[in-house]
């Protein structure tokens, strides 16, 4: 049985457009097709992109503080944006 939803889900976008280089928005880490159908997909595909936005999000601090690691850095979160 489907939730009914009473409050509409808001886009993730804040307003930082600009590609990283695997092809998701480096502000909301949507991809190209997430971002232009954002407003005709329902409910539960909305919730499953912000799924994935957020499991990309990880993904990235991950490398990144894996990178810093490598490179000797003392302070992994430093510089991520």
């Amino acid at each position: 049985m489907e939730q009914l939803e009473f409050f509409s889900i808001p886009s993730p976008c804040i307003g930082v457009c600009q590609m990283n280089e695997r092809g998701y928005c480096r502000g909301c880490m949507r991809n190209r097709n997430e971002r232009f159908n954002w407003q005709s997909m329902d409910a539960s595909e909305q919730r499953n992109t912000l799924r994935l936005c957020r499991q990309r999000y990880i993904r990235m601090l991950k490398a990144k503080a894996n990178e810093s690691v490598e490179a000797g850095e003392d302070n992994p979160q430093q510089g991520l944006f």
